[in-house]
């Protein structure tokens, strides 16, 4: 194994080797002058397993925005979104893989710290300030979940009527009980591993989920007819002298597998918002047991594939059997019938979903504010416990309060998420690796380069998206968790 030694400034050796996933691992590592072996990264050895690091991970890249898949997909057709679920899956799975590569070489697991490495300190609150705005964003999302749906759940469980002014209907008493009793004594705990089982349990609720949408998807017929999407195709045909019901019929199948239409470009930012999950990456791969950068890098890329085939199921069941007709799926199911047993499991188990994700959102809101106020300070209990405290007062009065604070934190999404996802982890990469191993000339940097590119490619569509629509009084969303 070949060791790199330097000398730092007081004139001791930091000593720097090539990992076997070949990666550059950092100094600290060696054994202490007591013969002790240091401890890696933090003030704990991992334990967490492999399987729970699946599930946490998986936990984290699960949004609410799989509700809004299956009319993502009947703005674009069965083919195209597929083709687009898929690009966007594995230009997740690379950006995770530059982030952990530039980890691997300074020895760092903490977002803010490898934008602290490369940029100074402006990286690192530009890291901190995207972190904390992108997950209160998502957080606010799941809440918002609670108290829309929990309210109904209640009510066609005991059958009340749905004027009274019955405090357990209230969606405002709701959410800050479940905020209470629920997310807050899982956020409290020190390490995101202990998560794993909540989190196994959260993403069984979303395969039941799954599982009962195919089953109205096969027993319930179409609410409406497949030619809603007016696609280019449709166009053509329906302008042309052989607009006959053959010409119709055809048309009906073109859209199923490819509809172009106006709508088609605000599902690119929206499946790709889908899969942010890398703040909780490095804290995840921190905790992992024998952490190694291929390890969490098999980690990742099994999380990404298992959300990957929920998204299309949810996807097509949901689209096939309503053809897009509402972008909220659960409102959609409930007009079935608000009171049938199916139905009402499967929002039980979203809620379910939702609200266990919550806390493994609000760990990295909290290292990242950690970081930025406290960056010098050991582990309290107090600052921990206080954090996640004011977190979830400020989320649950957002929720409260501000009926259009989705739009406002739309607009953040669409500013945060990209950098995220795209930008931060190609430049952070370009700045971290070392030009005497990885030129700028290089295959690999200016992949990375062509990555951060698309990242403001994206930024700059999805505000795009977002500023037409307040300027036309449209609801649709650029992006979202």
């Amino acid at each position: 194994m070949k060791t790199l030694l330097e000398e730092d400034r007081n004139g001791t050796q930091n000593v720097r080797f090539d990992d076997p996933d070949g990666g550059l691992e950092n100094e600290e590592f060696l054994p202490n002058a007591d013969g002790k072996k240091a401890i890696r990264f933090t003030d704990f050895e991992g334990k967490t397993s492999f399987g729970m690091s699946v599930f946490n991970l998986g936990n984290a890249i699960m949004g609410s925005g799989i509700l809004g898949l299956a009319y993502a997909m009947a703005n674009t057709g069965i083919l195209l979104f597929l083709f687009l679920l898929t690009a966007v899956a594995a230009l997740s799975s690379y950006s995770i893989h530059l982030l952990l590569k530039a980890a691997g070489i300074v020895g760092i697991r903490a977002y803010e710290q490898l934008g602290y490495r490369a940029f100074g300190i402006p990286g690192k609150m530009a890291a901190g300030i995207a972190i904390t705005l992108q997950n209160i964003g998502a957080m606010s999302s799941y809440l918002y979940i609670v108290k829309s749906e929990l309210p109904l759940v209640i009510q066609a469980f005991l059958k009340a009527d749905p004027n009274s002014d019955l405090w357990y209907l209230n969606g405002n008493y709701l959410v800050i009980i479940v905020s209470a009793s629920v997310i807050l004594p899982l956020a409290l705990m020190k390490q995101l591993g202990y998560l794993g089982y909540t989190s196994g349990f959260s993403l069984s609720c979303m395969v039941f989920f799954l599982t009962a949408v195919s089953q109205v998807q096969s027993t319930s017929p179409p609410t409406t007819t497949i030619t809603h999407c007016h696609s280019l195709f449709h166009f053509i045909l329906l302008r042309s002298p052989l607009a006959t019901e053959f010409s119709v019929a055809i048309s009906c199948y073109l859209v199923v597998c490819l509809c172009l239409s106006s709508q088609t470009a605000y599902t690119i930012p929206i499946l790709a918002f889908a899969f942010v999950c890398h703040p909780e990456v490095l804290p995840i791969y921190t905790e992992l047991s024998n952490p190694t950068r291929k390890r969490m890098q098999n980690v990742s890329n099994i999380s990404i594939f298992v959300m990957y085939t929920m998204y299309f199921l949810a996807a097509l069941f949901g689209y096939l059997t309503f053809y897009g007709e509402s972008p909220e799926l659960l409102h959609t199911y409930a007009r079935i019938d608000p009171y049938d047993t199916l139905i009402l499991c499967v929002r039980v188990a979203v809620l379910t979903a939702v609200t266990l994700t919550v806390p493994i959102v609000l760990f990295p809101v909290r290292r990242a504010i950690l970081q930025m106020l406290f960056p010098t300070k050991a582990f309290s209990w107090i600052r921990h416990v206080a954090i996640a405290v004011v977190l979830l007062i400020l989320i649950n009065l957002l929720v409260i309060f501000a009926p259009n604070i989705l739009g406002i934190f739309g607009f953040i999404g669409a500013t945060s998420a990209p950098c995220l996802i795209f930008i931060f982890p190609a430049i952070f990469y370009i700045r971290i690796v070392p030009n005497e191993r990885e030129p700028m000339t290089s295959r690999q940097k200016i992949l990375a380069a062509c990555f951060a590119a698309l990242g403001v490619s994206f930024m700059v569509m999805s505000l795009s998206f977002i500023i037409m629509d307040w300027a036309t009084g449209s609801s649709r969303a650029a992006g979202g968790h």
